[in-house]
């Protein structure tokens, strides 16, 4: 059974009864094409670096075999259920992972779940505010622990136990109980990987044809999270694909349509933690 899609290294760890915290990297010597699965646990992945652009994931019990979508900055694979992974040329990336017992999350659920179409699909790219928060925090103990560190990495990790378990539940059955369809969900993602000032609400709505009320409560039923929530993810994963670049940082704001660079490193240090420059750094000193 593969650990991660890509040749990984586990860089720091911290293991508590109910769940196991790495921060990993991946390194990519070319396409990828591999089968995940964790039998008795839910592996949440959160990239601490942007993923290569071309990472598609499948799950082939349940999808054609031409269905790839795209993995978001956190995702996360139900136990039992096979991902297959796809990856084009090389790169290297990093994540914070936290590989949490089954029981941990069934616990919190008011009876067992069925793996939908769109539960699936909205495990490949979660926006949720909680989850990253806690996995940042995660991601800094483990990198640096101190006194506690084990009672305080138990302690998030049944904070996301929780999480996951009203994230998965709170994700509707599909369409026809107030989701979007596929397409919808697809034009939106198109849109926002889009350089630029992010998009209204009525941009979207229109894209989607749909009024702002139907698009609003549509996303929150198939991707368990606000659309501004995930408005602000995505134009971050943008920003982090930028900072791997040579443009400087105050190109990289007008390119995203911020007021200036300070806006956008208020933004970005309020998303992730860290100001672009940091992030920068980062990108800069990870081994090759």
């Amino acid at each position: 059974m593969s650990e991660s899609y890509a040749k990984s290294v586990f860089e720091a760890e911290i293991a508590v009864p109910q769940a196991q915290a790495r921060i990993m990297r991946l390194d990519l010597a070319g396409p990828t094409d591999r089968i995940f699965r964790r039998e008795r646990h839910y592996w949440l992945d959160m990239c601490l670096t942007p993923r290569p652009e071309r990472v598609r994931g499948c799950y082939a019990d349940h999808w054609g075999p031409h269905r790839y979508e795209r993995l978001g900055e956190i995702f996360l694979v139900p136990p039992g259920q096979a991902l297959r992974l796809r990856t084009e040329g090389e790169g290297s990336q990093s994540s914070v992972v936290c590989e949490i017992k089954a029981e941990a999350i069934d616990r919190w659920l008011d009876g067992p779940i069925e793996w939908t179409d769109s539960r699936l699909a909205a495990c490949l790219d979660i926006a949720h505010p909680h989850m990253r928060a806690c996995l940042f925090r995660l991601a800094e103990e483990v990198n640096r622990p101190g006194p506690g560190s084990i009672v305080l990495t138990e302690l998030i990790a049944g904070q996301l136990a929780i999480e996951v378990a009203r994230y998965c539940q709170a994700i509707a059955e599909g369409p026809a109980t107030g989701g979007l369809a596929t397409w919808r969900l697809r034009r939106i993602d198109e849109r926002l990987q889009l350089g630029g000032a992010a998009p209204s609400l009525e941009e979207l709505a229109t894209l989607c044809n749909l009024s702002v009320r139907q698009l609003t409560r549509g996303f929150r039923a198939s991707r368990g999270c606000s659309i501004g929530d995930y408005i602000v993810q995505c134009r971050i994963d943008v920003a982090k694909r930028y900072l791997g670049s040579s443009e400087s940082i105050k190109e990289i704001a007008f390119a995203l349509g911020f007021a200036s660079p300070s806006s956008f490193a208020f933004a970005f240090r309020r998303a992730t933690g860290a100001t672009p420059r940091q992030f920068r750094q980062h990108l800069t000193s990870r081994p090759r």
